[in-house]
This record gives C-alpha cells, sequence and structure tokens, in this order.
C-alpha cells in the first residue's frame, strides 16, 4: 500500500474531511485560499452559449478559407445567452475595430492570416473579448462572467483582451501572436 494511500486512509479512520490534513493534532487547509477563489471565478456563468452559435462556431473553426474572418458576439441580456452578431469574411483587424461598438463590450473570434518573418503562412483562431473602458459595469460583468464559458465552447487558447477598440491593430495581434511561436 502507498504512502498516499495510508494517508487516506487515515484520514477517514480520524474523521478528517477530504481536502483537509490533520497536521499535529490541528485541521489545516489543504488548499490554498487564492485557488479557491480562482477556481470559482472561473466557474462563474453569467451566460450560457446559444446553441446556433456553438454550431456556427464549429464550423468556422474548420474553415477552408485563406482570408481572415471574424465573429463577432453579444449578450442578448433577455435570454441570457451569448448570440452572433455579425460574421465577417477577409476583414482586416482595422476593418474589425470600425465595426466594433466603443462603448460596449464584445467577443470576437478572429481567423487571422498570418506570414511569417521566414514566409511561413498560418492561420491562428483568436479570441478578442473587448471591454471598453466607460461600459456599464452590469455589461462589463455580464460579459466577464460569460468569457471562459464561450472560451472552453470555442476550444480556443490564444486569448486576448482589449479596453479601447483602438487597440485592435494588425501590429497588436502581431504581438500578441508572437508569444505562441
Amino acid at each position: 500500500m502507498g504512502a498516499a494511500e495510508v494517508g487516506s486512509q487515515e484520514r477517514v479512520r480520524r474523521g478528517t474531511p477530504p481536502g483537509r490534513r490533520d497536521i499535529g493534532g490541528k485541521e489545516a487547509e489543504f488548499k490554498c485560499v487564492f485557488q479557491e477563489i480562482g477556481d470559482k471565478a472561473d466557474s462563474l456563468v453569467v451566460c450560457e452559449v446559444d446553441p446556433e452559435l456553438k454550431e456556427k462556431l464549429r464550423k468556422f473553426r474548420f474553415r477552408k478559407e485563406t482570408t481572415n474572418g471574424a465573429i463577432i458576439m453579444k449578450v442578448d441580456k433577455d435570454r441570457q445567452l451569448v448570440v452572433m452578431e455579425e460574421e465577417f469574411q477577409n476583414i482586416s483587424p482595422e476593418e474589425l475595430r470600425n465595426e466594433l461598438p466603443e462603448r460596449q463590450p464584445r467577443f470576437i473570434v478572429y481567423s487571422y492570416k498570418w506570414v511569417h518573418e521566414d514566409g511561413r503562412v498560418s492561420y491562428p483562431l483568436c479570441f478578442i473579448f473587448s471591454s471598453p473602458v466607460g461600459c456599464k459595469p452590469e455589461q462589463q460583468m455580464m460579459y466577464a462572467g460569460s468569457k471562459n464559458r464561450l472560451v472552453q465552447t470555442a476550444e480556443l487558447t490564444k486569448v486576448f483582451e482589449i479596453r479601447t477598440t483602438d487597440d485592435l491593430t494588425e501590429a497588436w495581434l502581431q504581438e500578441k501572436l508572437s508569444f505562441f511561436r
């Protein structure tokens, strides 16, 4: 029997609840408080993702086009759902910036044609959370609370945030993507 099994059986015999350790007769929290807070924040879900949007994101992920494309999403407050607002084909980061509201949050999934310095071409799929300074706190909370679920649903790893629409430029995007080389 391994040490972990002995410790587990020992805890059961002494009545120490799981997640706690008996240290010198006194119980101590096994998990760090900050980790627990982080876990709760990650699991906070304010709005679910619209089933039609889920299907659209799945198809967008496997698109065959070799140009930039974007899906802009918003929160439908009445239905408590993240829904698609608009889809764009062949759109530059600067053109995309002009499509975003300046005072309202939005989620963007952006397929970007990236020509690397060595000539390679890749098509990273990016999640951009536009949360402009000055939008209503209620909106910011609804979007922030829905972001993680949407990122998980879309199965994205390149997740960025902008606080002003002016930040969304090709240079900014390439700088962010350079981290993933």
